[in-house]
């Protein structure tokens, strides 16, 4: 048990850039259609040597609303995905952040997984084709990690924390952990977190590729993110960013503010097992969600939905349900618990933060997203993965999972305000 009373942590705002929309709105909105993001790829020329040739792009995306064309190629497109996100989150919470209160009470944490890969290929190709002398200066700061967040500080005038996690793709997971504890302890009241990426360009799926991740469905690409299914192949790489607007309860109190969940728990682990590959007994996994749970004060069976990380690759998946399995005992068949990306594949280090709105409005809604294409769940699987279609259900309390490379995992406890 504490000994220290900690300060009580609420979601005021949330933003999102997703392939299921440009909006939280509009991302939530197709999560509970059950509609897919996934499609042929567009962004770069493929010839048959590709063995995928489909992602989770974002076609429509125009920053010009918040980022004026000049500056747009100072920044690459994974800062500018968490740009437009915060400035969705700060305008849905009704703050106005940049003038109100003290500046170094406000900070941002995002994460990211890669970064601006999409400048570094790039800057590469610059150097190989015309020299040294013809590199830009804007390449380092446009692909360092941190870019995301120190570019969000400056356009909301955040003078508190301002830093980067990369955890793979548990980026966003630890972003908000690490957010709600420095509220919590109170050295800031209010923080912009979660995370983004940008990672669709040449090297990135062609690695993924050749590490036999991703699936290779390139006929049914709407079908290829399949969690928790017998026929699951591989994930499918995505892109795009969430940022929550996470403040301390009085400071929301005090200025009206509309709440769509308290965040209550935060648990981080590391695998300690292998580079890409979890602990097949879901060890780490299982640890990540008791801690987190612990943190929060709240027994597993108070638990009434999961947002699973659930990636659509046969380990991962067998992993996670094998934790979840062995936490909740007899619960886990009481409680629902589906995959997102089966709609919008994996973004990365931005998939925590896509996510957690998912777990968030779970609760807010009382809607659950659906796994999509779950057409025959794998042997021992047989937990309630809301297959295929939305389901309505009270939610007093959800988690959700996210899990990198690297063996890092985090779980995040979300409360009914109340």
């Amino acid at each position: 048990m504490r000994t220290v009373t900690l300060r009580r942590v609420v979601v005021t705002g949330i933003g999102a850039v997703s392939n299921l929309g440009t909006s939280a709105p509009a991302t939530w909105a197709a999560m509970k259609e059950g509609r897919s993001g996934i499609s042929p790829l567009r962004t770069f020329p493929q010839n048959e040597d590709w063995t995928v040739r489909f992602a989770g792009e974002i076609h429509d995306f125009d920053p010009s609303s918040v980022v004026d064309g000049r500056e747009q190629k100072r920044i690459d497109r994974v800062a500018l995905l968490a740009m437009v996100a915060a400035d969705e989150a700060v305008r849905d919470s009704g703050y106005d952040i940049r003038n109100a209160g003290d500046p170094y009470r406000h900070g941002t944490i995002i994460g990211s997984g890669i970064g601006g890969v999409l400048t570094m290929e790039e800057g590469h190709k610059k150097l190989l084709e015309t020299g040294p002398r013809r590199v830009s200066p804007f390449v380092v700061p446009r692909l360092m990690v941190n870019a995301a967040p120190g570019n969000v500080s400056i356009q909301f005038n955040l003078k508190g924390p301002s830093t980067a996690v990369a955890s793979a793709c548990a980026s966003s997971g630890h972003a908000l952990g690490i957010a709600m504890q420095t509220i919590q302890r109170g050295d800031c009241d209010v923080m912009l977190a979660g995370g983004a990426e940008a990672a669709i360009t040449p090297l990135t799926l062609s690695a993924f590729a050749s590490m036999k991740a991703l699936s290779t469905r390139n006929d049914d690409p709407q079908r290829a993110s399949r969690p928790f299914d017998r026929d699951r192949d591989g994930f499918v790489l995505s892109e795009g960013s969430a940022v929550l607007i996470l403040e301390e309860l009085e400071h929301a109190r005090a200025r009206g503010a509309r709440i769509y969940a308290e965040l209550v728990g935060y648990g981080a682990t590391g695998d300690a097992h292998h580079i890409a590959a979890p602990d097949e007994q879901g060890s780490g996994a299982f640890k990540a969600m008791e801690f987190a749970l612990r943190d929060a004060e709240l027994s597993a069976d108070s638990v009434g939905y999961i947002n699973a990380h659930g990636t659509s690759t046969p380990q991962g998946d067998k992993a996670e349900v094998t934790a979840v399995k062995r936490l909740f005992g007899a619960h886990a068949h009481r409680l629902s618990m589906s995959s997102t990306k089966s709609m919008t594949g994996h973004a990365l280090g931005a998939a925590g933060g896509i996510e957690s709105i998912a777990a968030i409005m779970a609760i807010y809604e009382g809607v659950l997203a659906p796994t999509i294409n779950l057409d025959n769940p794998d042997e021992g699987f047989d937990l309630d993965f809301v297959p295929n279609t939305a389901r309505e259900r009270k939610v007093d309390v959800s988690l959700n999972n996210t899990f990198g490379f690297g063996g890092h995992n985090v779980s995040l406890v979300f409360k009914r305000f109340g």
